[in-house]
């Protein structure tokens, strides 16, 4: 008799187990039924809002539903990724950019993350063209005038950056450690602050993402380097670090990632349409004007990558001395 029980709260326990599996095999399925948004860790401006407002657009064709772009700025870009992590449900209806200082942050100090166990990641997207402006009447028409200057007045040179962290701030200092100068660094809480910092004269350089091409092509500012494996198509004429005799190559690759726990079948979902959506004409049009590198990675191969990237910020942020106790 209790044989007969136990037999029977197992065929119903299994048939629970078989109907969950069902419905959720049919939300998978159905995914996605309302708008997804799309966290933009950096602020309102910025090439890199500029970009997902044109993505997301692009997006919506192939998933059939609103993508809302949503800035939370903040942190070098780790504010929004954290904050997915900590609240975000794991159904693909929030999804967020990881950037590099994600991966570099957690090697720095406490982080309210873990980058290898906290997201599930989607794919990999683009790479920034990064640069050093001044502006227009400076007296540095070229980078290695801007360097000698700086080595023979230390800490007289004030740069901008989008923020502590940043690739933009470590590429400077891994610059400054090279060639044995010292500028003075005064984060910015992302390109839509950093380039009205130099236009109004508050700092004398600033280095930053393509948030500085209307500038640069109205000649407010010029353009000294780009910090890229090759020359940019838009700016053809400007200097790479490796051309001035530096050699750092800074591109930062991105993707877009969920919270830890998505179902595969969402995840692919996510996956198909954002790659219909990155060669999307709108969107190569966007990453085209921005001058930004398309860097397409698919699911597994990003997660490949991430744990490369993750490795390689490690012996950065030891090599630079960046770790806080």
């Amino acid at each position: 008799m209790k044989r007969r029980i136990n037999l029977l709260l197992a065929m119903v326990l299994l048939i629970l187990v078989a109907s969950l599996f069902t419905q959720l095999n049919a939300r998978s399925a159905d995914f996605p039924t309302k708008p997804i948004t799309l966290i933009c860790p950096w602020p309102p401006g910025g090439a890199i809002d500029t970009f997902f407002r044109v993505y997301a657009e692009s997006a919506k064709k192939y998933l059939g539903q609103p993508v809302i772009v949503e800035n939370k700025p903040g942190g070098a870009g780790t504010v929004g990724p954290a904050a997915m992590a900590a609240t975000a449900k794991p159904d693909g209806y929030t999804i967020c950019q990881i950037s590099i200082p994600v991966f570099r942050y957690q090697h720095m100090g406490k982080v309210d993350y873990d980058a290898l166990k906290d997201f599930t990641y989607i794919i990999g997207l683009s790479a920034y063209t990064f640069g050093v402006v001044v502006k227009a009447d400076a007296p540095w028409k070229t980078f290695d005038e801007l360097l000698n200057y700086s080595k023979n007045n230390p800490g007289k040179i004030i740069y901008g950056s989008p923020g502590a962290g940043t690739t933009q701030n470590i590429t400077m200092e891994r610059i400054a450690m090279l060639k044995g100068i010292k500028w003075t660094h005064v984060p910015m809480k992302g390109t839509g602050e950093n380039m009205p910092a130099l236009l109004g004269g508050h700092v004398n350089v600033a280095a930053d993402s393509t948030g500085f091409a209307p500038y640069v092509d109205s000649g407010d500012m010029r353009l000294l380097v780009t910090f890229g494996e090759q020359r940019t198509k838009k700016w053809s004429t400007v200097p790479t670090l490796k051309e001035v005799g530096i050699n750092v190559v800074a591109d930062s690759p991105f993707g877009l990632a969920g919270p830890k726990g998505l179902d595969p079948a969402v995840v692919k979902t996510l996956h198909d349409a954002f790659k219909k959506a990155l060669d999307d004409p709108d969107t190569t049009a966007i990453l085209q004007k921005l001058d930004m590198v398309y860097a397409y990675k698919d699911t597994e191969s990003y997660n490949k990558q991430v744990r490369v990237l993750f490795e390689e910020e490690r012996e950065l942020v030891e090599k630079l001395g960046l770790k806080k106790n």
